[in-house]
């Protein structure tokens, strides 16, 4: 159970009732999380002092989540959060003499793609999947995880598209863009799929592999909204961690897995389905190609840890 917010924190959110649960939810997460950052530095006591909340303590806190990777939209999140509990500090009650988030910038990051989780981000991710222990939640996450899937590659996934055997498994993906493909899938993939096929009806004819309430598939956005649900499970010292990650992280971290298991650009982009109209592997031009075979992929998945 998480701990009783502040009281003076408690009382701004009511201050908020008016907005939505899911928004409430969001500054309720970071207000606890900056206030419990807070009471651990020199100083602080067990309780909230609105005297520790200065432009030197939100500089740094800032900083720090940006070396624990947080993007620069989480982290304006946060901003926002705190600067209007701010305001309200020095409106309602005189507690504060000016904003402490008055001048403090956020740097944007670097544009790295394809995004690299962290050990520590794995972890939470894949203990979230092992918590929730449904079969679909399990089935969903691999097919991210450890097949790089695209979200539309998993939402248009057919049933007679998906071959599977106790020993080896692959599918044919690829609805966007002509991006057609067969690939293989790594045991951690084919096992969790497996599982939560065999849960299908004898009688069901429908067309794809993961259905929704809605319709007769899972959507895009029904997807995101699952992942969103997932990380919603996490408990506040994980949320910190995975708040602001996506389903198409997990496509961008497996290719990083691949490229440390020894996987050449070409296996990583054939695999991936970064295939020119010419049929090669869409990665800079200034690489040499050499060409890659579905086979030569194949014997090299079981490589990839996670």
């Amino acid at each position: 159970m998480a701990e009783p917010l502040d009281p003076l924190a408690a009382a701004y959110l009511e201050s908020l009732a008016g907005k939505a649960v899911g928004t409430l939810d969001a500054y309720r997460r970071a207000l606890r999380h900056f206030l419990a950052w807070l009471q651990e530095r020199p100083g602080s006591s067990t309780s909230f002092d609105p005297a520790t909340f200065t432009r030197t303590a939100a500089q740094i806190y800032f900083a720090e989540l940006e070396e624990r990777g947080l993007s620069v939209s989480d982290r304006a999140r946060r901003k926002a959060v705190l600067t209007g509990f701010a305001r309200w500090l020095i409106e309602e009650h005189g507690l504060l003499q000016r904003n402490p988030l008055r001048g403090v910038a956020l740097p944007a990051q670097a544009l790295l793609a394809p995004r690299e989780l962290s050990g520590d981000q794995r972890y939470i991710l894949r203990s979230l999947v092992d918590r929730d222990g449904a079969p679909r939640s399990a089935a969903l996450f691999a097919l991210g995880y450890w097949a790089g899937c695209r979200v539309s590659d998993v939402a248009w996934l057919e049933y007679q598209h998906t071959h599977l055997t106790p020993k080896a498994g692959w599918i044919h993906v690829g609805y966007k863009g002509g991006k057609a493909r067969d690939i293989d899938l790594h045991r951690e993939a084919r096992q969790p799929l497996a599982d939560y096929l065999a849960l299908r009806p004898s009688g069901d004819t429908g067309r794809y592999v993961f259905r929704s309430q809605r319709g007769e598939r899972l959507s895009e956005p029904g997807i995101h909204h699952w992942f969103r649900a997932l990380k919603a499970q996490a408990t506040h010292a994980e949320w910190a961690l995975i708040a602001d990650l996506s389903f198409h992280d997990l496509r961008h971290d497996f290719a990083h897995r691949a490229r440390a298991a020894g996987w050449s650009l070409e296996a990583v982009a054939f695999y991936l389905g970064h295939i020119t109209k010419k049929g090669t592997p869409a990665i800079q031009t200034t690489v040499r190609y050499t060409q890659v075979s579905r086979e030569q992929v194949k014997h090299q998945l079981g490589r990839i840890t996670g």
